[in-house]
């Protein structure tokens, strides 16, 4: 059971622990997670406006797992990690990749998701794989603070980056033909061309794989391990099977008949 209500800009969803707790565990600090409540099925909102999603679902249970009240901190992609390094927020569970550039600043959990970057491609683009993107007069969309913008502007030097503040205008690009494609997750980019498939293409095997991590501050190493306890532990009892069924079946079905990897 968890109890949710809104205070200031924060969402608290409280996980109501089971009677066996120990006190000192119901009275511990709440634990404090960000995420960008803007990137469905991971991280959104449900019709109430109440934060919904697989990164909700595993910050609620672990959360419990703790034996601490959660409180989501709802905030910009590119806004995570500094708000994890001022401890605002205690870990990041936003679909983050753990990268050697990020590690240079925060820590990361051991890997709970495989994942990689695709391309969503305008319908009459000449680009059909990430071979393609690097030619004089191409228009690549990019989302700030994301590993596509990362790669793009390392691998990119002759085609030029439109880099955006959010998922839709980056896709809105490729719609209205101002960008040949755009950098993103394989499972976005799924999603992305199924809500326009006369305006897209979709290139979803990844060019580049990659995997999701929950953020944490360099030495915060017992929280560190605790997380990782609980990222066996979900995994072993079904967690994350449960997660793709409930969110991502039609997904999981699509990838599977096509020999794409999938997530969990």
């Amino acid at each position: 059971m968890r109890l949710t209500r809104l205070i200031g800009g924060m969402v608290v969803v409280a996980a109501v622990v089971g009677a066996g707790t120990p006190a000192a565990a119901q009275a511990a600090e709440p634990l404090r997670v960000g995420m960008e409540l803007s990137y469905p099925p991971f991280e959104m909102t449900d019709p109430q406006g109440r934060p919904a999603g697989v990164s909700v679902k595993l910050a609620e249970a672990l959360a419990t797992h703790l034996g601490r009240r959660l409180v989501i901190e709802n905030i910009a992609f590119d806004g995570l990690i500094p708000a994890l390094k001022s401890r605002t927020i205690d870990c990041v569970i936003s679909s983050m990749t753990a990268t050697p550039e990020r590690e240079k600043s925060i820590a990361f959990s051991d890997p709970y998701l495989k994942t990689g970057l695709a391309l969503l491609i305008a319908v009459d683009s000449p680009v059909q794989s990430a071979a393609d993107l690097d030619v004089a007069g191409r228009f690549i969309a990019v989302k700030q603070g994301t590993t596509g913008q990362q790669w793009a502007a390392k691998s990119l030097t002759k085609a030029r980056l439109l880099v955006l503040d959010s998922e839709a205008a980056a896709v809105l690009e490729v719609l209205q033909g101002r960008a040949d494609a755009f950098i993103y997750d394989s499972m976005s980019v799924y999603k992305n061309h199924t809500r326009h498939p006369n305006k897209t293409q979709a290139a979803l095997a990844p060019f580049r794989e990659e995997a999701w991590a929950v953020g944490l501050r360099q030495g915060d190493d017992e929280l560190r391990r605790q997380v990782n306890e609980f990222l066996r532990t979900f995994r072993e009892q079904g967690g994350f099977e449960k997660l793709g069924d409930e969110f991502l079946a039609e997904q999981k079905a699509y990838f599977k008949a096509h020999g794409i990897p999938f997530y969990f």
